[in-house]
């Protein structure tokens, strides 16, 4: 009696959780293919003497949702130019060609924004100890980026 009433109460939990899963899986909304959603704004370079001016680099650093200090301290030193950053723009001591400078944002969103397992662009950088990590708050990863 007491293995006829477990099965059937088993049977009873089974058919409520197909049924919940079911339901669940009706109101889930369409899955849409957003990888485009994120794009990097193309630099705008102007050259003025020996100085290259990158005009819309505070939004390039939103759109990257990165420190603008970071993102220019990458670059001095991928670019191997000193600057500074005023006014929301980016000045380079040296001239530097806007295929150079769009390919060297793209190589800081490769390592320092896009999740390297799922490839979407909403990560943090987080310290814990001395080191760092990249957490995407999309899939959970959590990848080193060294000290």
């Amino acid at each position: 009696m007491e293995d006829e009433t477990s099965s059937s109460i088993h049977m009873m939990i089974m058919i409520d959780y197909k049924e919940m899963l079911e339901k669940g899986m009706k109101n889930l909304p369409e899955k849409t293919d957003n990888t485009d959603r994120f794009e990097i704004p193309k630099a705008e370079v102007e050259h003025s003497g020996k100085l290259t001016i990158i005009k819309n680099f505070s939004d390039i650093a939103k759109t990257l949702r990165r420190d603008e200090k970071h993102i220019a301290k990458f670059l001095f030193k991928e670019l191997a130019v000193p600057g500074s950053i005023t006014n929301g723009e980016l000045r380079l001591q040296g001239k530097v060609g806007d295929r150079m400078v769009n390919q060297r944002i793209l190589e800081y969103a490769e390592k320092y924004v896009l999740c390297k397992s799922c490839g979407k662009s909403d990560t943090n950088i987080h310290k814990d100890g001395k080191y760092y990590f990249l957490k995407c708050e999309a899939c959970g990863t959590k990848r080193s980026l060294g000290k």
